[in-house]
């Protein structure tokens, strides 16, 4: 009795990450535990930082469009559409509604493939193995679309301050509406596998817990903000290449839980499926890219064959173009929640001051208020369901 009376106990100290699979890339959690119960959590990030935001001062400003495709680079086509906004703004660009509608249809096909991989690595890391083999089948279809259209599978740089690379591929719009066609029935079979099995109901019912109150105070934003019940989306609060064209509900949850943050992201892949389909119906013919030669490059089948715009080409692609001084701020509702890019001019051919708002270091404010007085093992799946992307929270 008198040894018992003399026992001292304490929380213990436990790193996860930066090198864990389930922390989704170089995360590193501090953990304070009493037992298996977690008292802390303290995420620690910087390990990918790569200085994007600095590096764009000494690069013009259609050089830096290549690194914005790898911030969230499960989403490229959303990044280069909030950057290049910024910019149209600050050059007062009109953008033909061709280039438009072909800039939310690709940015919508981003958004499915996005959470694909989400639901595919989450069910992973929870246990369940075979939705990832299904759903990176579905993501190969969007990767093929994509290099139709860029020439790469990732990172594909296609829109670009004016419009775009250039206009379709034949055979681009017929793949799209296989897919368009084929997609809510593969979405069903997941949720046969996954909405109402037991297993992942206890994993992720009234885990990682968060109230809208909170989620507003925390600047959450996206299927996180949604999962609380708060109708929060940038394509309908404030509309931006012609997303108020098109007719599309805003999925939210109930108890803001980790199986509210599925259900809201199961029905996103459904409604940008329904935007993409009346893209495909409503496309009209027409220009591209805006009319300004001292900004958008001419055509490349014009460059190939016409000397006075091989030079204009050269110009543009090796001193870029002033932009006038001023300071822009354009947001877009990416896959993960608010993406926006500050801009700022001094009238030179690059930026002065970039400074980027990435909804996964945003939302990952929120990984302690979800997890405190849970379980280690709920780490995993509130981790998974706050779906972050360390490339764009470390930039």
């Amino acid at each position: 009795m008198e040894a018992a009376s003399e026992m001292r106990t304490e929380t213990i100290t436990l790193n996860m990450g930066p090198q864990h699979p389930s922390t989704h890339g170089v995360l590193r959690v501090i953990l304070e535990m009493e037992g298996e119960v977690i008292t802390k959590a303290t995420p620690v990030m910087g390990y990918l930082h790569r200085g994007i935001e600095k590096i764009a001062e000494n690069k013009t400003y259609h050089q830096f469009i290549t690194l914005t495709d790898r911030l969230d680079y499960t989403s490229p086509f959303i990044n280069n559409l909030a950057y290049v906004l910024a910019v149209e703004k600050l050059l007062d660009l009109e953008i033909p509604l061709r280039a438009q509608y072909i800039r939310v249809m690709l940015s919508e096909i981003t958004r499915i493939q996005s959470h694909l991989i989400w639901l595919g690595t989450h069910a992973l890391d929870i246990g369940a193995m075979s939705p990832l083999l299904y759903t990176f089948r579905e993501r190969e279809e969007t990767l093929d679309m994509f290099e139709m259209v860029g020439g790469a599978r990732m990172n594909q740089s296609y829109f670009r301050i004016g419009g775009l690379a250039g206009d379709l591929p034949d055979g681009f719009l017929e793949k799209v509406k296989a897919f368009c066609d084929l997609l809510p029935s593969r979405i069903d079979g997941y949720e046969t596998l996954l909405t109402e099995n037991i297993i992942w109901l206890e994993r992720t019912k009234g885990v990682g817990v968060i109230s809208a109150e909170e989620g507003i105070e925390l600047g959450l934003s996206g299927p996180c903000l949604r999962g609380c019940g708060v109708k929060w989306d940038l394509r309908k609060a404030n509309p931006y290449s012609s997303y108020d064209h098109f007719d599309f509900e805003i999925p939210t949850g109930e108890k803001g839980d980790s199986y509210d943050r599925y259900l809201v992201r199961m029905e996103e892949m459904r409604q940008s499926n329904r935007i993409v389909k009346q893209v495909l119906d409503k496309l009209p013919s027409g220009e591209i890219n805006a009319c300004n030669p001292k900004v958008v490059p001419p055509l490349k089948e014009n460059v190939q064959n016409n000397v006075e715009s091989l030079i204009i080409h050269f110009h543009l692609m090796t001193e870029g173009f002033e932009v006038p001084k001023g300071e822009a701020y354009c947001s877009v509702e990416s896959s993960k929640g608010e993406l926006g890019f500050y801009v700022v001019s001094d009238g030179s051919n690059k930026p002065y001051r970039i400074k980027i708002r990435t909804p996964s270091f945003v939302n990952m404010e929120s990984l302690s208020t979800m997890t405190e007085g849970r379980m280690m093992a709920d780490m995993v799946t509130v981790i998974g369901s706050i779906d972050i992307c360390l490339g764009e929270i470390d930039r």
